[in-house]
């Protein structure tokens, strides 16, 4: 949903996007990824092989991931779940207990959310209020009923100190 968002939002702002899940029993609690690559020109390929920063949920996607950032890149990580060291000196860390402030909000599905604002924070790719005037477009009609909670998790996530 992360990625789903930001490539949504972005490419409505009118830079090209490419955005490329995975999907599959890797949702039952493994490592399920995206990429999203950004950018001002044509993008000849969607896949990252050293991505500038990295989404990390949980200790498998730390594992797997983390030496896929190219050296200067940023870790963003739920701290509330992650409690793995980085040995990596060569990257900037965001922890952020994006976990535990879900659960301040009552509902812990909006992690993603509040992590997604904590992220447009510190990487300013997109105005907060762009991406949560698109989330009655992002999330489907069913899901409507979360749009105010998925706005202040997104506030939430912008307004923690990164």
């Amino acid at each position: 949903m992360m990625g789903y968002a930001l490539s949504f939002t972005t490419m409505k702002k009118g830079r090209y996007v490419t955005f490329l899940p995975s999907y599959g029993a890797e949702m039952r609690g493994g490592t399920a990824n995206c990429t999203v690559v950004i950018s001002d020109e044509e993008i000849a390929s969607p896949i990252a092989s050293a991505p500038e920063a990295i989404v990390i949920m949980n200790t498998p996607s730390l594992v797997k991931f983390q030496n896929r950032v190219k050296s200067g890149g940023t870790f963003f990580i739920n701290s509330s779940q992650v409690q793995k060291r980085i040995f990596r000196k060569d990257v900037e860390i965001c922890r952020i207990p994006v976990a535990e402030m879900a659960e301040k909000l009552g509902n812990i599905r909006v992690a993603n959310m509040v992590m997604l604002g904590a992220f447009l924070k510190k990487t300013k790719l997109l105005p907060l209020d762009a991406l949560s005037g698109e989330l009655i477009n992002i999330l489907p009609q069913r899901h409507h009923r979360l749009i105010d909670l998925n706005k202040k998790a997104l506030n939430l996530g912008f307004e923690y100190e990164v």
